[in-house]
């Protein structure tokens, strides 16, 4: 993490200039597909502005101000961005209502960054049996990596299993004998981080055994039963694949009891407003894969990257705490579609765009850790293959120098 990379364009100095410069559009005819013209871009995203997920919320927000930012700025490529982030409040069905208003009522060319292995997979092959790009996925469901089968359908978060099997591969290493015990929220989410976990295990011969699974809903209010239940199993390892509100709670509650075991956290709840909720002294010790970094402290305050979306964050979100790092994620999310759209030039398909985004490997987005860039290829829909094993101590995640990979 010493070396540190020399910084993309997308800095809070230099955004005018990227995005004001046509360098990058294609000579030659102009091509469009529905949600595009010589004047307009038009995308799409769901995303739980209300219910028990709505703190992801954010990431529709902080789409909104950039591409705000963007339009005031003369636009992309000449374009004007119309950005559409519907409420799916983390539900299926809602999830289908919004996304089929955005495909055939609105005419999105495309969309990115929406929330949840349910929602997602419930509008997976109506997505792709349109044709229309479903991009930087907030969910790391494995079932995304499916290029030959599922094209248009890619993930923008480490993937679960990977990150499951890393975390695995940690506690036999330090914790050979671990008595495990296994919070889940009770959907596909959970279970893709349960299963690869569990296979590390006992390919490792066993010795570090599960002794209790717990789940939970999204929907219900607290999680106090089942954290009671896994603090008397004699569990010394605490793996809590949990999301948002259950995550905050279950480290509290954890702490409230007296219970320390070796705690290990999905990447994907590791962010200051989640940590800040649970308080930072119960969260620390937590064991976690890291690949990005959290806006709102001393490490990272004069971090170019940080400091773009500082800056739009006090102009457009000033309600938005400095330390979200949901929002955080939601601004590098926002870069990189950018950016996709960028490569796409005068070429406004969504053929073209899938195209674009299958070929981002190496792009670095402003949310990582130095180091980290995205590894998509036509072949291979992973979105990053370099994680950091990290721990949190109270105030900040100390990272290790040496990245880990499957």
């Amino acid at each position: 993490m010493k070396n540190r990379q020399s910084r993309r364009d997308f800095c809070a100095t230099a955004i005018a200039t990227v995005f004001a410069s046509t360098t990058f559009a294609r000579a030659g005819e102009k091509k469009y597909d529905p949600g595009a013209s010589d004047t307009e871009i038009k995308l799409g995203q769901t995303v739980p502005h209300s219910g028990p997920g709505s703190l992801y919320g954010v990431l529709g927000r902080v789409g909104e101000a950039y591409f705000q930012m963007i339009n005031e700025q003369g636009g992309l490529n000449g374009r004007k961005i119309t950005f559409l982030t519907l409420d799916d409040a983390y539900s299926a069905p809602k999830c289908v209502e919004a996304t089929r208003r955005l495909v055939e009522q609105d005419e999105v060319l495309a969309l990115y960054g929406s929330l949840g292995t349910a929602p997602q997979t419930a509008v997976h092959k109506y997505l792709n049996s349109k044709g229309v790009p479903q991009l930087l996925l907030n969910t790391g469901a494995s079932k995304w990596n499916d290029p030959k089968n599922n094209k248009w359908t890619m993930a923008g978060l480490p993937l679960y299993p990977t990150e499951a099997r890393i975390l695995a591969k940690h506690v036999v290493n330090v914790k050979p004998d671990a008595k495990i015990g296994i919070l889940y929220q009770n959907d596909d989410f959970g279970r893709d981080f349960l299963g690869p976990f569990k296979k590390v295990l006992a390919d490792a011969g066993g010795k570090a055994q599960v002794i209790m699974e717990q789940t939970y809903d999204l929907t219900d209010p607290t999680i106090d039963s089942q954290l009671i239940n896994l603090s008397k199993s004699g569990a010394d390892v605490f793996y809590n694949i949990s999301t948002g509100k259950a995550s905050s709670q279950s480290i509290r509650k954890a702490a409230e009891l007296g219970w320390k075991p070796l705690q290990l956290l999905s990447a994907g709840s590791t962010g200051r407003s989640i940590l800040n909720a649970a308080g930072f002294d119960n969260a620390e010790g937590i064991v976690a894969i890291r690949y990005f970094k959290d806006p709102g402290v001393p490490r990272w305050e004069k971090d170019p990257e940080v400091m773009g979306f500082e800056a739009l964050r006090k102009k457009y979100l000033p309600n938005v705490d400095p330390d979200n790092t949901i929002a955080f994620a939601g601004y590098g999310q926002v870069v990189t579609m950018t950016e996709i759209l960028r490569r796409c030039g005068d070429e406004l398909t969504r053929e073209n765009v899938l195209r674009q985004a299958a070929n981002l490997h190496g792009f670095h987005s402003p949310f990582f850790l130095d180091g980290v860039s995205y590894d998509y290829t036509p072949d291979d829909y992973t979105p990053m293959k370099t994680l950091y094993i990290s721990i949190f101590n109270g105030q900040d995640w100390d990272i290790s120098d040496r990245p880990v990979t499957e």
